[in-house]
């Protein structure tokens, strides 16, 4: 039997399966869609403490950098 979910933004049930399940400091939270999740997350950032997120978006924007960096260069051995 399949679990049904309801969306913490818009209200909207989905099943088991579908929509984006996120696991923060033991919370769980439901979107039925990416758009709901993405809402969610901006409005949760924009709320947070700035010393608190400056950490965490240095440590993040360093890992893509390093992602976009590698691919830059196995772009530039192709050609």
């Amino acid at each position: 039997m399949s679990h049904k979910y309801t969306c913490n933004v818009c209200g909207r049930s989905f099943p088991e399966g579908q929509g984006i399940i996120i696991e923060i400091g033991g919370d769980k939270l439901y979107f039925h869609s990416k758009s709901c999740a993405y809402k969610f997350l901006k409005e949760m950032v924009m709320e947070a403490d700035t010393d608190c997120i400056n950490s965490s978006l240095k440590k993040v924007r360093k890992k893509y950098d390093e992602i976009l960096e590698q691919v830059s260069k196995k772009a530039e051995k192709k050609i």
